[in-house]
Protein backbone atom coordinates (compact mmCIF):
# COMPACT_ATOMS: atom_id res chain seq x y z
CA UNK A 1 0.00 0.00 0.00
CA UNK A 2 1.41 3.54 -0.97
CA UNK A 3 1.23 6.40 1.58
CA UNK A 4 2.32 9.80 0.94
CA UNK A 5 3.77 11.41 4.56
CA UNK A 6 5.40 14.80 5.13
CA UNK A 7 9.23 14.82 6.03
CA UNK A 8 11.10 17.75 7.40
CA UNK A 9 13.22 19.53 3.81
CA UNK A 10 14.92 22.72 5.28
CA UNK A 11 11.92 25.54 6.42
CA UNK A 12 9.26 23.28 4.88
CA UNK A 13 8.17 19.72 4.49
CA UNK A 14 8.18 17.64 1.39
CA UNK A 15 5.72 14.87 0.06
CA UNK A 16 7.75 11.65 0.42
CA UNK A 17 5.55 8.43 -1.63
CA UNK A 18 6.81 5.45 0.44
CA UNK A 19 5.74 1.51 0.75
CA UNK A 20 3.82 0.79 3.89
CA UNK A 21 1.33 -2.00 4.96
CA UNK A 22 -2.13 -2.55 4.97
CA UNK A 23 -4.13 -1.06 7.04
CA UNK A 24 -6.52 -3.23 8.84
CA UNK A 25 -9.51 -1.48 10.62
CA UNK A 26 -10.01 -1.81 14.54
CA UNK A 27 -13.85 -1.73 16.21
CA UNK A 28 -16.18 0.85 14.69
CA UNK A 29 -13.68 1.75 11.85
CA UNK A 30 -13.40 1.15 8.25
CA UNK A 31 -10.45 0.70 5.54
CA UNK A 32 -11.27 2.86 2.39
CA UNK A 33 -9.54 2.54 -1.06
CA UNK A 34 -8.98 5.78 -1.92
CA UNK A 35 -9.48 6.79 -5.42
CA UNK A 36 -9.20 11.19 -5.84
CA UNK A 37 -7.96 13.54 -3.10
CA UNK A 38 -8.76 17.14 -3.55
CA UNK A 39 -6.69 19.88 -2.21
CA UNK A 40 -7.34 23.21 0.23
CA UNK A 41 -5.43 26.32 1.30
CA UNK A 42 -5.21 25.04 4.48
CA UNK A 43 -2.83 21.98 3.01
CA UNK A 44 -0.71 24.26 2.02
CA UNK A 45 -0.03 25.77 5.15
CA UNK A 46 0.22 22.48 6.68
CA UNK A 47 3.01 21.71 4.36
CA UNK A 48 4.45 25.04 5.37
CA UNK A 49 4.70 23.77 9.27
CA UNK A 50 2.63 26.65 9.64
CA UNK A 51 -0.96 24.51 10.70
CA UNK A 52 -1.78 22.61 13.62
CA UNK A 53 0.90 20.60 16.18
CA UNK A 54 2.05 18.01 13.99
CA UNK A 55 3.57 18.24 10.52
CA UNK A 56 6.15 15.86 10.52
CA UNK A 57 5.35 11.97 9.16
CA UNK A 58 1.72 12.83 8.92
CA UNK A 59 -0.49 11.84 5.16
CA UNK A 60 -1.97 14.82 4.57
CA UNK A 61 -5.10 15.78 2.83
CA UNK A 62 -8.16 16.04 4.78
CA UNK A 63 -10.34 15.72 1.21
CA UNK A 64 -10.60 12.39 -0.35
CA UNK A 65 -13.75 9.44 -1.74
CA UNK A 66 -12.93 5.78 -1.94
CA UNK A 67 -15.02 2.53 -1.81
CA UNK A 68 -15.12 0.42 1.49
CA UNK A 69 -12.98 -2.43 1.28
CA UNK A 70 -13.37 -3.22 5.10
CA UNK A 71 -15.30 -3.38 8.11
CA UNK A 72 -13.81 -4.07 12.19
CA UNK A 73 -16.11 -4.99 14.71
CA UNK A 74 -19.37 -3.51 15.66
CA UNK A 75 -19.99 -1.26 12.19
CA UNK A 76 -23.39 -1.83 10.95
CA UNK A 77 -24.79 0.49 7.96
CA UNK A 78 -21.90 0.96 6.36
CA UNK A 79 -20.44 -2.35 4.26
CA UNK A 80 -17.62 -3.22 1.61
CA UNK A 81 -17.96 -1.73 -1.70
CA UNK A 82 -19.72 1.27 -0.31
CA UNK A 83 -19.01 4.50 -2.36
CA UNK A 84 -18.33 7.40 0.51
CA UNK A 85 -16.31 10.14 1.49
CA UNK A 86 -14.34 11.13 4.88
CA UNK A 87 -15.98 13.54 6.83
CA UNK A 88 -13.14 16.02 7.45
CA UNK A 89 -13.81 16.05 11.69
CA UNK A 90 -14.28 12.25 12.18
CA UNK A 91 -15.48 13.40 15.61
CA UNK A 92 -18.26 15.47 14.68
CA UNK A 93 -21.37 13.58 13.82
CA UNK A 94 -24.01 16.19 14.43
CA UNK A 95 -24.83 18.59 16.99
CA UNK A 96 -22.47 22.03 18.24
CA UNK A 97 -18.80 22.36 17.49
CA UNK A 98 -16.56 21.52 20.73
CA UNK A 99 -12.67 21.63 21.44
CA UNK A 100 -13.02 17.73 21.17
CA UNK A 101 -13.62 17.97 17.17
CA UNK A 102 -10.52 19.81 16.71
CA UNK A 103 -8.66 16.58 17.46
CA UNK A 104 -10.21 14.60 14.64
CA UNK A 105 -9.42 16.28 11.90
CA UNK A 106 -8.18 14.77 8.88
CA UNK A 107 -4.74 15.85 7.47
CA UNK A 108 -4.33 17.84 10.47
CA UNK A 109 -4.44 16.71 13.91
CA UNK A 110 -5.02 12.78 12.65
CA UNK A 111 -3.51 11.37 9.10
CA UNK A 112 -5.24 12.39 6.16
CA UNK A 113 -6.58 11.31 2.99
CA UNK A 114 -3.15 11.36 0.53
CA UNK A 115 -3.05 7.46 0.37
CA UNK A 116 -3.99 4.21 -1.49
CA UNK A 117 -6.10 3.14 1.45
CA UNK A 118 -6.94 5.03 4.73
CA UNK A 119 -8.59 3.56 7.90
CA UNK A 120 -11.55 6.05 9.11
CA UNK A 121 -14.05 6.03 11.64
CA UNK A 122 -17.39 3.81 10.39
CA UNK A 123 -19.72 7.36 11.71
CA UNK A 124 -16.76 9.53 10.29
CA UNK A 125 -17.88 8.28 6.23
CA UNK A 126 -20.70 9.19 4.31
CA UNK A 127 -22.49 7.93 1.27
CA UNK A 128 -21.62 9.74 -2.29
CA UNK A 129 -24.42 11.54 -4.61
CA UNK A 130 -24.57 8.76 -7.44
CA UNK A 131 -24.27 11.35 -9.76
CA UNK A 132 -20.60 12.43 -8.83
CA UNK A 133 -17.41 10.69 -10.10
CA UNK A 134 -14.89 9.96 -7.32
CA UNK A 135 -12.89 13.55 -8.43
CA UNK A 136 -15.96 15.36 -7.79
CA UNK A 137 -16.62 13.70 -4.94
CA UNK A 138 -13.46 14.10 -3.75
CA UNK A 139 -14.10 17.73 -3.57
CA UNK A 140 -16.98 17.65 -0.79
CA UNK A 141 -15.73 17.33 2.40
CA UNK A 142 -13.75 20.46 3.10
CA UNK A 143 -14.61 23.43 0.67
CA UNK A 144 -18.01 21.96 -0.26
CA UNK A 145 -19.61 21.87 3.45
CA UNK A 146 -17.72 25.28 4.54
CA UNK A 147 -19.39 26.89 1.93
CA UNK A 148 -22.78 24.80 2.50
CA UNK A 149 -22.35 25.95 6.48
CA UNK A 150 -21.64 29.84 5.44
CA UNK A 151 -24.37 30.53 3.66
CA UNK A 152 -27.02 27.77 4.79
CA UNK A 153 -26.54 26.05 8.21
CA UNK A 154 -25.11 29.29 9.77
CA UNK A 155 -26.44 31.81 7.38
CA UNK A 156 -30.11 30.85 6.46
CA UNK A 157 -29.63 31.93 2.77
CA UNK A 158 -32.98 32.63 1.87
CA UNK A 159 -34.21 33.32 -2.29
CA UNK A 160 -34.03 36.51 -3.80
CA UNK A 161 -31.14 37.71 -1.35
CA UNK A 162 -27.82 38.96 -2.25
CA UNK A 163 -24.58 37.21 -1.54
CA UNK A 164 -20.68 38.76 -1.93
CA UNK A 165 -18.19 35.84 -2.85
CA UNK A 166 -14.77 36.78 -2.99
CA UNK A 167 -12.39 35.29 -5.44
CA UNK A 168 -12.68 31.88 -7.46
CA UNK A 169 -11.09 29.56 -5.21
CA UNK A 170 -13.11 25.72 -4.22
CA UNK A 171 -14.91 27.49 -1.00
CA UNK A 172 -15.97 30.55 -3.06
CA UNK A 173 -17.45 28.75 -6.52
CA UNK A 174 -19.13 25.81 -4.46
CA UNK A 175 -20.77 29.35 -2.71
CA UNK A 176 -21.47 30.62 -6.10
CA UNK A 177 -23.44 27.04 -7.18
CA UNK A 178 -25.35 26.87 -3.86
CA UNK A 179 -26.40 30.44 -4.09
CA UNK A 180 -27.52 30.35 -7.77
CA UNK A 181 -29.34 26.97 -6.98
CA UNK A 182 -31.24 28.42 -3.96
CA UNK A 183 -32.30 31.25 -5.78
CA UNK A 184 -29.72 34.17 -4.43
CA UNK A 185 -28.28 36.59 -6.52
CA UNK A 186 -24.73 36.49 -6.55
CA UNK A 187 -21.96 39.62 -6.96
CA UNK A 188 -18.20 37.66 -7.89
CA UNK A 189 -14.93 39.44 -7.40
CA UNK A 190 -11.74 38.08 -8.75
CA UNK A 191 -8.99 39.76 -9.98
CA UNK A 192 -9.11 37.51 -13.30
CA UNK A 193 -11.77 38.86 -16.11
CA UNK A 194 -11.63 35.35 -17.90
CA UNK A 195 -12.50 33.84 -14.17
CA UNK A 196 -15.08 36.97 -13.69
CA UNK A 197 -16.49 35.47 -17.14
CA UNK A 198 -16.53 31.55 -15.88
CA UNK A 199 -18.13 33.19 -13.21
CA UNK A 200 -21.14 34.44 -15.06
CA UNK A 201 -21.24 31.28 -17.16
CA UNK A 202 -22.07 29.80 -13.15
CA UNK A 203 -24.40 32.34 -12.99
CA UNK A 204 -23.20 35.34 -10.57
CA UNK A 205 -25.55 38.23 -11.84
CA UNK A 206 -22.38 40.80 -11.64
CA UNK A 207 -18.89 40.82 -11.41
CA UNK A 208 -16.05 42.88 -10.31
CA UNK A 209 -12.27 42.49 -10.68
CA UNK A 210 -11.16 44.07 -7.36
CA UNK A 211 -7.51 45.07 -9.33
CA UNK A 212 -9.67 47.49 -12.17
CA UNK A 213 -11.57 48.32 -8.80
CA UNK A 214 -9.68 48.77 -5.38
CA UNK A 215 -12.12 50.07 -4.02
CA UNK A 216 -14.62 46.97 -5.00
CA UNK A 217 -16.37 47.57 -1.44
CA UNK A 218 -17.76 51.26 -2.46
CA UNK A 219 -18.90 49.58 -6.44
CA UNK A 220 -20.68 46.48 -4.75
CA UNK A 221 -22.19 49.74 -2.29
CA UNK A 222 -23.50 50.97 -6.06
CA UNK A 223 -24.41 47.86 -7.13
CA UNK A 224 -27.03 47.37 -4.64
CA UNK A 225 -28.41 50.43 -4.99
CA UNK A 226 -26.61 51.46 -1.55
CA UNK A 227 -28.77 49.43 0.56
CA UNK A 228 -25.71 46.33 0.36
CA UNK A 229 -25.72 42.41 0.38
CA UNK A 230 -27.20 40.29 3.02
CA UNK A 231 -24.53 37.75 3.09
CA UNK A 232 -20.38 38.02 2.21
CA UNK A 233 -18.27 34.71 2.16
CA UNK A 234 -15.10 36.11 3.72
CA UNK A 235 -11.74 34.05 2.13
CA UNK A 236 -9.61 37.31 1.77
CA UNK A 237 -8.91 38.98 5.11
CA UNK A 238 -11.05 42.13 3.90
CA UNK A 239 -13.06 42.30 6.79
CA UNK A 240 -13.16 45.71 6.99
CA UNK A 241 -14.31 46.13 3.54
CA UNK A 242 -16.93 43.66 3.85
CA UNK A 243 -18.68 45.55 6.74
CA UNK A 244 -18.60 48.60 5.05
CA UNK A 245 -20.92 47.17 1.60
CA UNK A 246 -22.66 44.74 4.56
CA UNK A 247 -26.71 45.22 4.82
CA UNK A 248 -28.36 46.33 7.72
CA UNK A 249 -29.03 42.81 9.73
CA UNK A 250 -26.61 40.54 7.15
CA UNK A 251 -24.70 37.90 8.00
CA UNK A 252 -20.35 37.71 7.02
CA UNK A 253 -18.94 34.33 7.11
CA UNK A 254 -15.48 34.21 7.90
CA UNK A 255 -13.59 30.95 6.34
CA UNK A 256 -10.51 32.11 6.12
CA UNK A 257 -7.68 34.80 5.05
CA UNK A 258 -6.06 34.04 1.90
CA UNK A 259 -4.91 38.13 1.93
CA UNK A 260 -3.53 38.06 5.27
CA UNK A 261 -5.80 40.63 6.41
CA UNK A 262 -4.64 43.85 7.16
CA UNK A 263 -4.26 44.13 10.71
CA UNK A 264 -6.83 45.31 13.48
CA UNK A 265 -10.54 45.81 11.88
CA UNK A 266 -12.78 48.58 13.68
CA UNK A 267 -15.87 46.25 14.19
CA UNK A 268 -18.12 49.14 15.53
CA UNK A 269 -19.89 49.02 12.04
CA UNK A 270 -21.24 45.70 12.79
CA UNK A 271 -23.02 46.57 15.80
CA UNK A 272 -24.66 49.61 14.03
CA UNK A 273 -25.83 47.61 11.36
CA UNK A 274 -27.10 44.89 13.85
CA UNK A 275 -24.89 42.17 11.85
CA UNK A 276 -24.08 38.66 12.41
CA UNK A 277 -20.11 37.49 11.88
CA UNK A 278 -19.67 34.30 11.88
CA UNK A 279 -16.21 32.06 12.31
CA UNK A 280 -16.91 28.64 9.94
CA UNK A 281 -14.76 25.59 10.41
CA UNK A 282 -16.47 23.39 7.66
CA UNK A 283 -19.16 21.74 9.59
CA UNK A 284 -20.63 18.41 10.75
CA UNK A 285 -21.74 15.02 9.18
CA UNK A 286 -25.10 15.91 9.58
CA UNK A 287 -24.43 19.01 7.47
CA UNK A 288 -22.65 17.07 4.94
CA UNK A 289 -26.54 14.56 4.47
CA UNK A 290 -27.60 17.99 3.76
CA UNK A 291 -25.52 19.43 1.42
CA UNK A 292 -25.76 16.09 -0.46
CA UNK A 293 -29.41 16.37 -0.55
CA UNK A 294 -29.23 19.53 -2.11
CA UNK A 295 -26.95 18.41 -4.79
CA UNK A 296 -28.57 15.13 -5.43
CA UNK A 297 -31.66 17.84 -6.11
CA UNK A 298 -30.13 19.98 -8.62
CA UNK A 299 -27.48 17.54 -9.65
CA UNK A 300 -25.23 19.95 -8.94
CA UNK A 301 -21.41 19.07 -10.18
CA UNK A 302 -17.81 20.52 -8.29
CA UNK A 303 -15.89 22.60 -10.69
CA UNK A 304 -12.55 21.26 -11.33
CA UNK A 305 -9.53 23.11 -12.37
CA UNK A 306 -7.23 20.34 -12.83
CA UNK A 307 -6.56 16.63 -12.06
CA UNK A 308 -2.81 15.11 -11.43
CA UNK A 309 -2.16 11.32 -10.97
CA UNK A 310 -0.82 9.92 -7.62
CA UNK A 311 2.80 10.34 -8.93
CA UNK A 312 2.09 14.36 -9.79
CA UNK A 313 1.35 15.32 -5.88
CA UNK A 314 4.38 18.00 -5.26
CA UNK A 315 3.17 19.24 -8.93
CA UNK A 316 -0.74 19.35 -7.34
CA UNK A 317 0.42 21.53 -4.31
CA UNK A 318 2.39 23.51 -6.77
CA UNK A 319 -0.61 24.42 -8.78
CA UNK A 320 -2.63 25.42 -5.88
CA UNK A 321 -0.11 27.30 -4.68
CA UNK A 322 -0.32 29.81 -7.77
CA UNK A 323 -2.94 30.98 -7.12
CA UNK A 324 -4.18 30.48 -11.31
CA UNK A 325 -7.02 27.66 -10.35
CA UNK A 326 -10.89 28.25 -11.06
CA UNK A 327 -12.77 25.78 -8.30
CA UNK A 328 -10.81 22.43 -7.19
CA UNK A 329 -7.39 20.85 -7.53
CA UNK A 330 -7.70 16.93 -7.59
CA UNK A 331 -5.68 14.14 -7.39
CA UNK A 332 -6.42 10.36 -9.07
CA UNK A 333 -5.39 7.58 -7.19
CA UNK A 334 -5.32 4.54 -9.52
Amino acid sequence: MKSYHLTTAGEAFALQLGEYPQPQPGPGQVRVRVRACSLNYRDLLVRQGRYGKRTEGLVPLSDGAGEVEAVGDGVQGVRPGDRVAGCFFQGWPSGPFTAAVMDTALGGARDGMLAEAVILEAEGVIPLPAHLSWAEAACLPCAGLTAWNALVTRGGLQPGTTVLLQGTGGVSIFALQFAVALGARVILLSSSDAKLERGRILGAAQTLNYHTHPDWEQEVWKLTEKRGVDHIVEVGGNLEKSLRCLAAGGHIAQVGVLGGGSGATNLFPLAMKNARLDGIYVGSRADFAAMNQLLNTHQLHPVIDRIFSFTQATEAYDHLASGSHFGKVVIEIP
